[in-house]
């Protein structure tokens, strides 16, 4: 009889864990979530959780405010929709039901509901140019990087027109008097959820990393620099760029982008931000994305950024917390390259740098054309990515009180990939081990820095630290001595080139 009744607990208590396992439920602020589990990978998804209210009708271009509780078990099997945006980039394949205005929502995946569980949280910001882009693109799939034991979240913010546009009426019906940066303050939003709910998917919230490349980096740079994000993550680490760039998204004051976007509004023959408002989700995208369209992006606002980004950090007041940041050899592409010749190429650098031209092709040099189109390769990359994220690094070292870690992705992926070099958001499979989602002929050499590279990120998020037992030693960044880590295979710490590069550029 007894050991009838053993069997019989067994059987239930395995029955209860099988329910539990397809049936995954968390109860958060807000409700309850109905979610998924994985049982070859042991990883629970949430998706499309709402972190905030819609951002419609009233609400279009002020502060994300707090989304209401529902009742019941809200399902959370399907990503939501992401922001409004045109197709702008051809390599970006999206598992959402399309853009929409009401998209605010997250996503996560983690190897357990333990309250208890107290894992490290890496919070995900994709790129796009502050345009394009969201989170449920394959190649940014959570779940590889959670079976290693962190909690992965990811989010959509605002873009483009509906993210970052300014106008003197939104400055003055603003109790901050500020305008533009809804996008960013949608991040502030979206980091201030994972504080309040995070304990209940594992998670620990004072051991939150902040990641993201291209556009997402730059969002790094920025909420390390806003006070609105102070305290909200307590690491940070950026791939491809930083809002250090006067020739890449570079940033406005309030005032000059308000006085260009509200020549927007009137070539739109909108004169109030009351008739803004009542366009449709779709005549607003179209206006704004038209041929030759105005760019919208983060602004000095005076609230979300009281300074610019560089000046923040020459005060020390941006947060100090430990980075790892850096870029790909190939960022510009390959266009400068191809059609460079030695005549062109030195009357682009007299035409753009001046009497600095001369410091510049000393550099640079184009003696004859293998060298000119080299040098158009280089200079494209470091306009385009390199030299920001480079100023970052520094800005960091200088008086973040944190240790910094730095790279240079090299690695070039299979054919026919491979004729783009190390090019911009090549890296992205790799920090996710996710290279299944590309269609690509892999090599085992891809497969090892896949696993390399998820290894320091997830370690990263860990401790602060990339290092560990195994894994080829990464030195923290110091000027002095000019270390970074070369990822590709095989991977090794070597002394920097290129600071004669950027320092002619700062105009040293």
């Amino acid at each position: 009889m007894d050991k009838t009744l053993r069997c019989a607990g067994l059987l239930v208590l395995l029955v209860g864990m099988s329910f539990a396992a397809a049936k995954p439920q968390v109860k958060l602020r807000d409700g309850k979530l109905l979610g998924t589990y994985n049982e070859a990978s042991k990883v629970y998804a949430f998706k499309g959780i709402p972190y905030a209210a819609a951002p419609i009708g009233g609400l279009r271009w002020r502060p994300p405010e707090q989304e209401d509780p529902w009742k019941g078990v809200r399902d959370a099997k399907e990503f939501g929709p992401r922001c409004m945006q045109g197709k702008i980039f051809d390599d970006m394949i999206f598992r959402d039901p399309g853009p929409s205005e009401d998209c605010l929502s997250v996503n996560v995946w983690t190897p357990t509901v333990t309250e208890t569980a107290a894992l490290p949280v890496m919070v995900w910001i994709h790129g796009g140019g502050f345009a394009a882009g969201g989170s449920s693109e394959p190649r940014q799939d959570g779940e590889n990087l959670a079976k290693r034991g962190v909690v992965v979240v990811s989010l959509n913010y605002r873009l483009g027109i509906f993210g970052f546009y300014t106008h003197p009426g939104l400055e003055k019906e603003s109790s901050h008097h500020a305008a533009g940066n809804y996008g960013l303050l949608d991040m502030v939003a979206a980091l201030q959820w994972v504080q309040d709910n995070i304990v209940m998917f594992g998670g620990d919230p004072a051991k939150v990393t902040i990641f993201g490349e291209s556009a997402g980096s730059w969002a790094v740079s920025e909420l390390m620099a806003s006070p609105l994000a102070k305290g909200l993550f307590a690491r940070a680490i950026g791939e491809s760029g930083a809002a250090f760039s006067d020739t890449s998204l570079p940033m406005l004051s309030l005032e000059a982008s308000e006085n260009a976007n509200e020549k927007f509004a009137h070539s739109l023959h909108m004169q109030t931000i009351g008739a803004m408002r009542a366009m449709t989700a779709e005549q607003l995208l179209e206006a704004s994305i038209k041929p030759n369209p105005e760019r919208f992006v983060p602004v000095i606002d005076g609230y979300f950024l009281p300074d610019a980004v560089p000046d923040i950090y020459a005060a020390g007041k941006q947060a100090h917390v430990p980075l790892l940041a850096g870029w790909n050899h190939d960022e510009g592409g390959t266009a400068a390259a191809s059609k460079a010749t030695v005549e062109s190429f030195t009357a682009d650098v007299q035409k753009t740098f001046g009497d600095r031209a001369p410091a510049i092709l000393k550099v640079y040099p184009a003696a004859d054309l293998d060298q000119a189109k080299s040098s158009a390769a280089a200079l494209a990359c470091d306009q385009f990515i390199a030299f920001a994220t480079w100023k970052w690094l520094e800005a960091q070292v200088a008086t973040g009180d944190a240790p910094v870690y730095r790279y240079w992705f090299t690695h070039v992926l299979p054919p026919p990939a491979d004729v783009r070099g190390a090019y911009h958001s090549a890296d992205i499979e790799f920090v996710f081990d996710n290279l299944a989602y590309k269609d690509l002929p892999w090599r085992e050499t891809d497969k090892q820095l896949a696993n390399l590279m998820a290894s320091y990120w997830t370690n990263f998020a860990k401790t602060g630290n990339p290092n560990s037992e195994g894994l080829p030693v990464w030195p923290a960044f110091k000027p002095a001595d000019d270390q970074i880590m070369k990822l590709d295979i095989p991977a090794a710490a070597m002394k920097a080139e290129h600071r004669d590069r950027y320092e002619a550029l700062l105009g040293k």
